[in-house]
């Protein structure tokens, strides 16, 4: 590849001279000339008011300024809009000075350490790994801060390939992000940057170039890569690659740290859900092989025995009484989740987590020093919009530049401000919760109510399913307007960093997603049939009408379907809005493209017409798969076959996001970032919540403790045979009150019914709680603490005794500095030699 040629040599940048569209580019990703590079691109729309014309022609003119070259070209296909595109490179000496000011790690030497991580099992072939016959390593180097002052230090064997594409476009980014379109008086009140612009329309996009089409008409095997893009979809994007292991670093190289550290996550998380997968497949397995031996079931099936018990009605007046047999499918049911195994596999997911979470910190640690990100957030630059809107300033204590500030005070003000709109609209997520608990309680009351006995026997699942689904769609509204209360607040609150706007975004987002994905499960999980009261003094607080009871074999299916429909439902709409819409954007933009058309637009042009990545960044890609683990790990006593699902999904996810990223968007920004961020506490606190989510599901929501409590304190021969009669207590139904005795007291099929059986530890003749009751409420509350304890216990444990930083990390660390401190002192010393022999005078001189 030629070297740049200098200004004076280079193509006429003001000429507005566009190149003939019927004429196809031979390189669409350099200027005309073929030797410059296209770092970014601008498109606009030539039909603008003056006075976006005005503030392109001032942005365009002091980008000039700062050394940037344009060119400008026409669509290639013309249409109405009459759009226009903006070529943006950046020179030899523009990406040298933003490089040292942007802190940009660059090579210094090649790595001379032997990477310790290696070891037999590494080094065996599988089928998973990648080929690297067209995929080599990328090479490893030793790095430091780029210095203009240094620049001999640093491996520069090509001026056109030492900064790659992506480091280019993030070069090009900041000068756009930086350039003024709007002078004023005051400093700083003057407007600039591109993100601006492009909110008020004066362009219509801002992107970097892909660096090719993605597919080629030949294979890897045969003449290797066209590109990057086509490297990247034949071994990672391609649906037929979803088994191999991910190429991290050249989706570094490509996309940017951020989006690598994203994929990287990712796939770590997906690894690891194998082994809880498989063990709650295997405790699924458990109950269903056990399902017709359980002791409770067989009971209540039998209709000559206790299936033959009289219930009492289930609502008021319009209910009927009902015999216990009716429950025998949702305790069949129940029983494949609620058996011994479940509180096994609740302990086991709990240190799970920890032990993800400490594996992760040594993968994240050997990610931040491999990508030259471990010290980034404490080098970040200030937000340009930070520096727009505040207009105090403050001495850094630590470079001792002037820099902009916002008061203490302020900023009080402000986070109270933003601090009092959250809680009001978390409290409407609440009150959206409570309509559907309320949808529940007269939903299921009109069902009993029917004659049809198909219909009112089905109640409760009707019910819960109809419940489940209208929840789905509440969450769905409800997050898109939260998205937008959250973007202004967090605006609102001037976050300094992109860093800082990112971690307080998230945590008010996800304070929300959370109450909106989990209220009605949590619900069901430890309030629903908690505070119904009893027949003869009913609760009616709620609606004045009786509260949802559980049914005889408990609420934990209830459970399970709801985590179901929300889980799956959730993740199949994520999945339509990242892949089939993008698609659907895709092929609405170019539906009147011929093929043969297409293969001639020009490269500025094509990525124009693909769709645009979310302004959110990763902040959607992050968010489902927190949600997902939120359901994995909280609620998986409930839902064990949740982490079979979670892998399936993700197994498709890794590969859907890296299609949608090569194939179906626009190149996104190859942004910095040092680790996943807010989210890794945020995991953190889920994995805390959910140790003791699933001691009070097995302890409260499970016949579990009941059942044991039974066996070895009650049964006679220690085991559940005449469970189900222990666990239901006797009413006189002539003690009902008036509101709720069914309007037919008698039927062929009862008779004359003068007593009921309802579910709770109570006495027949005062019904007030019996002895059981306490037995079983003690045994619970002490349940509960130990395995709150003891995992709490195992899982310090766990964290002691894996370090966050791999050995081999720190020793590459320790000696990347001493290669720095060589270089500088090197550097130093060549600097005074100079000095002296400039001081001394020459030979030939003579003093008078």
């Amino acid at each position: 590849m030629p070297c740049c040629v200098n200004k004076t040599e280079a193509y006429d940048m003001d000429e507005d001279s566009s190149q003939d569209p019927s004429v196809p580019a031979v390189e669409t990703l350099y200027f005309r000339d073929g030797v410059r590079r296209i770092d970014f691109v601008l498109a606009y729309n030539d039909t603008d008011a003056d006075k976006k014309v005005n503030r392109r022609t001032m942005f365009e003119n002091n980008l000039k300024k700062e050394g940037v070259e344009l060119e400008y070209e026409e669509r290639h296909r013309k249409k109405k809009d009459k759009l226009k595109f903006v070529k943006i490179h950046c020179p030899w000496e523009v990406l040298i000075s933003y490089a040292e000011v942007m802190s940009m790690k660059m090579p210094l030497a090649m790595n001379d350490l032997e990477d310790e991580t290696t070891n037999c099992w590494s080094k065996c072939p599988t089928p998973f790994d990648l080929d690297e016959e067209y995929l080599p390593p990328v090479p490893d180097y030793f790095t430091a801060a780029f210095s203009r002052n240094r620049l001999d230090k640093f491996i520069v064997e090509n001026k056109e390939t030492f900064f790659s594409s992506a480091q280019r476009g993030l070069i090009a980014y900041q000068v756009l992000s930086r350039c003024t379109y709007e002078e004023a008086s005051d400093k700083r009140k003057r407007k600039f940057g591109i993100k601006n612009l492009i909110n008020s329309g004066v362009y219509q996009a801002a992107y970097p170039l892909h660096e090719g089409e993605y597919l080629s008409s030949h294979s890897l095997l045969t003449r290797g890569k066209s590109n990057d893009r086509h490297l990247l979809y034949e071994t990672w994007a391609k649906p037929s690659r979803w088994y191999k292991y991910q190429p991290l670093d050249h989706i570094r190289t490509y996309f940017g740290e951020k989006i690598g550290i994203y994929f990287a996550w990712l796939g770590y998380y997906t690894a690891l859900l194998l082994p809880a997968a498989l063990i709650g497949l295997a405790v699924f397995i458990y109950g269903c092989v056990r399902l017709f031996d359980d002791t409770v079931g067989k009971e209540i099936c039998d209709e000559n025995g206790v299936g033959n018990f009289t219930m009492c009605p289930l609502c008021d007046v319009r209910c009927t009484y009902w015999k216990l047999k009716k429950s025998c499918t949702y305790s069949r049911a129940t029983y494949i989740f609620d058996n011994e195994a479940t509180v096994f596999f609740a302990g086991f997911m709990a240190l799970w987590a920890t032990f993800f979470h400490e594996m992760w910190k040594r993968k994240q640690a050997e990610i931040e020093y491999d990508w030259d990100v471990a010290d980034f957030e404490q080098e970040e630059n200030i937000r340009p919009e930070y520096e727009a809107q505040v207009s105090t300033t403050k001495k850094n204590p630590i470079n001792q530049i002037e820099e902009p500030h916002v008061r203490f005070a302020q900023r009080i003000c402000r986070f109270a401000s933003s601090f009092i709109t959250v809680v009001f609209m978390l409290c409407l997520v609440v009150a959206a919760a409570f309509g559907v608990i309320v949808y529940r309680v007269t939903v299921a009351a009109i069902f009993y109510s029917v004659d049809q006995e198909e219909i009112s026997a089905r109640a409760n699942l009707i019910t819960t399913i109809t419940a489940a689904i209208i929840n789905l769609i509440i969450i769905v509204i409800l997050s898109w307007v939260y998205l937008q209360i959250a973007t202004f607040l967090t605006n609102f609150e001037m976050p300094r960093t992109e860093t800082e706007w990112e971690d307080s975004f998230t945590f008010k987002m996800f304070l929300f997603q959370f109450i909106n994905h989990y209220s009605s499960i949590f619900y069901i999980a430890f309030f629903k049939g908690r505070f119904i009261g009893r027949p003869g003094a009913y609760n009616r607080q709620i609606n004045f009408t009786r509260q949802e009871e559980c049914d005889p074999a408990g609420c934990l299916i209830e459970l399970c379907i709801q985590l179901g429909i929300v889980m799956v439902g959730k993740q199949s709409f994520n999945n339509f809005k990242e892949i089939i819409l993008p698609k659907v954007m895709n092929w609405f933009k170019s539906r009147n493209v011929r093929k043969e058309e297409k293969q001639t637009l020009p490269r500025w042009e094509d990525d124009y017409n693909l769709a645009q990545m979310n302004k959110l960044g990763l902040f959607d890609e992050y968010l489902e798969m927190v949600i997902q683990f939120g359901f994995v790990t909280i609620f998986v006593s409930a839902f064990p076959l949740a982490p079979l699902f979670a892998l399936l999904n993700n197994v498709i996810e890794v590969r859907l996001d890296a299609y949608k990223f090569v194939t179906q968007w626009r190149r996104p920004l190859a942004v910095r970032g040092q680790d996943i961020g807010i989210w890794f506490g945020i995991l953190r606190g889920i994995s805390t919540i959910a140790v003791m989510s699933n001691a009070c599901i097995i302890g409260f929501t499970t016949e579990f403790i009941p059942k044991l409590v039974y066996v070895y304190g009650y049964s006679s021969n220690q085991t559940l045979t005449g469970y189900v009669d222990f666990s239901l207590s006797t009413f006189n139904v002539s003690q009902f009150e008036p509101e709720s005795l069914p309007a037919n007291n008698k039927s062929d099929v009862f008779g004359v019914v003068t007593n009921c059986r309802y579910r709770d530890f109570r006495s027949s003749e005062l019904n007030k709680y019996n002895l059981q009751f306490w037995h079983v409420l003690t045994a619970r509350l002490a349940f509960v603490i130990a395995f709150i304890l003891l995992v709490f216990f195992l899982s310090w444990l766990i964290a002691y005794m894996v370090p966050d930083i791999p050995k081999g990390v720190k020793l590459q660390v320790l000696r990347e500095k001493y290669l720095a401190k060589e270089a500088i002192m090197e550097s130093e010393s060549v600097r005074r030699r100079k000095e002296r022999a400039n001081s001394q005078p020459d030979e030939g001189s003579v003093n008078y």
